[in-house]
């Protein structure tokens, strides 16, 4: 469930994940290496995410590439850049 907090809307960290289509550990890797910048975080120090913060997320998301190979070529691994 989304939060308001003086009339703009917050995501907490799972929802911001569904919202991006990335999993909780790859944005907390993006945070740490610096790929995406911090989040507010509320008062029990729980990270949240606006709107903006989910844009940038989906842009960084839209930047993956991902180039499949087959079993038995020379490089048999699913790689991410």
């Amino acid at each position: 469930m989304t939060i308001e907090i003086e009339g703009r809307i917050y995501y907490k960290t799972l929802e911001a994940c569904k919202e991006t289509g990335i999993s909780r550990p790859t944005l907390f890797r993006w945070l740490k290496t610096g790929v995406i910048e911090k989040s507010y975080r509320n008062r029990r120090g729980w990270r949240l995410y606006t709107e903006e913060d989910l844009n940038k997320i989906r842009a960084e998301v839209r930047t993956i590439k991902v180039e499949y190979s087959y079993p038995g070529e020379k490089n048999d691994r699913v790689r991410h850049n």
